[in-house]
């Protein structure tokens, strides 16, 4: 299709890192793009822990889009370090602390990275509480995106940027997420260096992880005085509804997580009994690795809805790489068709090879041959008691 007549009208599809430095890199050089968000706000819900951004992706994105100096800003070089403990003991047996200035991957606050993000943009440019709920082709070769009220909206191109269950990428490819084995059960403390000063000093001001036997429990330090954390399990994807416990009775849940992580060192299984709120249960999901679709016109897709991996740092440095390649590609190339091919040349070998790192790690981290065979009902662990 040929847009010299007029500016193709860009539709980025999820208002997450990749979509938002997309549409930031195209305002850099004077282009029109919308950005359709289903959340109705930007503090409908919380936006996760901190990431560590590495020096060749995520800080090579921010800088491309013109925002590197506002990241360091607000970034924690010291957020950097690294603890290993070991879980019987809570002993200290590996420590890598940041060098003075060293910034190869200092941490930031999802949150705080989003903000920064949308605060870059034009007024206007995210339309909050739009969910969309599929794409169609037009017979004149443009895209019409369906809205869950009803609606429609016409343009030359759809960038797919909403995450894991994206409803654009249908329209490319029939891959769906496949559950991987491993759940994290995420908690989480306020005020940690006054109300929980040894827990925080276990954690340090970075991240600390200790595990064996097929499971692990990490800790992170994040900005204000909160660490987030994870118990890390090899379970089914219904556990909790095999165990016959509901994630909403922060009390049964705990006394799981603590016979299921029992012999484990007790400050460490302070993080289950000292948590400020409930737990939350979150699966993790992958697409097939490599995931690749025939290039269809007027429509693609970045990070998480492209190439979901196992949460193992990159994910968001990739997802912020993709948006301004993307974008940079659509300022250059002589047109969208052309723009969205030299993209997914470039995209799709590189996240194919990261994914089956991730995958790879994932089973390093968390060896499938170390997971217990079966896991006890909660019926049985009370039974027991």
């Amino acid at each position: 299709m040929n847009n010299s007549a007029r500016a193709p009208r860009v539709a980025v599809v999820g208002g997450g890192l990749g979509g938002l430095v997309c549409a930031r890199v195209l305002q850099n050089h004077g282009r029109s793009v919308t950005v359709f968000e289903r959340e109705a706000s930007p503090g409908d819900r919380p936006q996760g822990g901190a990431l560590d951004l590495h020096a060749d992706t995520g800080q090579v994105a921010l800088r491309a889009a013109g925002l590197l100096d506002r990241f360091r800003a607000l970034a924690r070089p010291e957020g950097q370090e690294q603890r290993v403990v070991d879980p019987v003991t809570a002993a200290l047996v590996g420590h890598q602390r940041p060098a003075e200035g060293e910034e190869v991957r200092p941490e930031i606050d999802r949150g705080q990275l989003r903000g920064l993000l949308l605060d870059s943009l034009d007024a206007g440019t995210v339309r909050w509480g739009r969910a969309v709920s599929g794409v169609d082709l037009l017979d004149d070769g443009t895209r019409r995106l369906r809205f869950a009220d009803g609606t429609t909206e016409d343009v030359d191109l759809v960038v797919g940027a909403d995450g894991a269950w994206s409803r654009v990428r249908p329209a490319v490819s029939a891959a769906e997420p496949c559950y991987t084995g491993v759940t994290f059960v995420e908690f989480g403390f306020d005020d940690c260096d006054t109300r929980h000063a040894d827990l925080a000093a276990l954690v340090g001001d970075g991240t600390m992880m200790a595990k064996t036997g097929g499971k692990g429990i990490a800790a992170q330090r994040n900005s204000n005085g909160h660490i987030r954390g994870y118990a890390m399990v090899r379970v089914p994807e219904d556990w909790h509804r095999a165990a016959g416990l509901s994630l909403a009775d922060t009390p049964a849940v705990r006394r799981y997580l603590l016979a299921t992580y029992e012999g484990w060192a007790e400050p460490l299984l302070d993080f289950f009994r000292r948590n400020d709120g409930g737990f939350v249960n979150r699966p993790l999901f992958v697409l097939p690795a490599p995931h690749a679709w025939d290039h269809v016109p007027g429509v693609t897709l970045l990070g998480d809805a492209a190439h979901l991996m196992p949460p193992l740092g990159v994910g968001a440095n990739l997802a912020l790489l993709d948006g301004v390649d993307l974008a940079t590609a659509l300022v250059t190339e002589p047109d969208v068709d052309a723009a969205v091919r030299a993209y997914e040349s470039v995209m799709a070998p590189r996240s194919a090879e990261i994914a089956r790192a991730c995958l790879e790690g994932l089973d390093h981290f968390l060896p499938e041959d170390e997971a217990p065979e079966t896991v006890p009902s909660f019926r049985e662990f009370l039974a027991s008691r």
